[in-house]
């Protein structure tokens, strides 16, 4: 089975078997590759709708020549807890991410909160990140800056007073807030619009009933994250007796 980075044939092939409807399984097998190797080509470069071999070839390259000239480590023969398979961790990582960036997340972003979701701890220092992810430590800082603003990280210090980075099961609890609160900002910036431009107006019009609509989104975002986190935070009840 070769080794190596794809060739541009073998990234054509794929191509087509895409086109075809086959399984990344099928097109794995018609070019002697992994698997794993397939899927995370085809997630990396736009999904099984835009893959296009030739622009996954010179992204490849780009990044190759972007990426410091380090000892070379192959993630799908390292080592995983739990008897995982490392190919297909890897490729999960990779849809994970893909999938995190097509919502809107900057790709250095959501390659850093994949590691952290993906890692058993939920937490990882940045020196830590960036070797995982094998870029520098000021992507990493700026990475965890944009989810730090997002609420979907938290900071703290372990006994060595190195900054940790954390996602625990109040992560989305807390990003839900945070969006609650954004968009309550926003219905605010509207009623001040309204009275501006005057609330006869169709101007004024259309910003009331974008603070209005806004207004019951944002309750009920709250309103939903509370009752989840309630229900999915508290222990199983006590043990029903015996009937009598």
């Amino acid at each position: 089975m070769p080794g190596g980075r794809l060739t541009q044939q073998e990234r054509r092939q794929i191509a087509v078997g895409l086109a075809d409807g086959l399984a990344y399984a099928e097109i794995a097998r018609g070019i002697g590759r992994p698997t794993s190797t397939v899927t995370r080509e085809v997630m990396r470069n736009g999904g099984p709708t835009a893959y296009r071999a030739d622009l996954a070839h010179r992204a490849t390259e780009r990044r190759a020549q972007r990426r410091p000239r380090t000892a070379p480590r192959d993630p799908e023969t390292a080592p995983q807890p739990h008897g995982r398979d490392p190919g297909a961790v890897l490729a999960y990582e990779e849809v994970l991410t893909t999938v995190l960036v097509h919502s809107g997340m900057p790709r250095m972003t959501a390659r850093v909160l994949t590691c952290l979701f993906t890692n058993d701890a939920g937490s990882l220092t940045a020196s830590e990140l960036a070797l995982r992810l094998q870029v520098s430590p000021a992507s990493v800082s700026k990475a965890i800056a944009f989810l730090d603003e997002q609420g979907l990280v938290r900071r703290e210090r372990d006994e060595r007073r190195r900054e940790r980075y954390v996602v625990d099961n109040d992560v989305f609890y807390q990003s839900m807030m945070a969006s609650a609160r954004g968009t309550a900002h926003l219905a605010e910036t509207a009623r001040q619009g309204v009275g501006v431009l005057g609330p006869a107006t169709p101007a004024g019009a259309r910003l009331e009933n974008i603070a209005r609509f806004v207004d019951f989104v944002s309750e009920a975002i709250v309103r939903a994250a509370e009752q989840a986190r309630e229900i999915l935070h508290s222990g199983p009840g006590p043990a029903a007796g015996p009937p009598s």
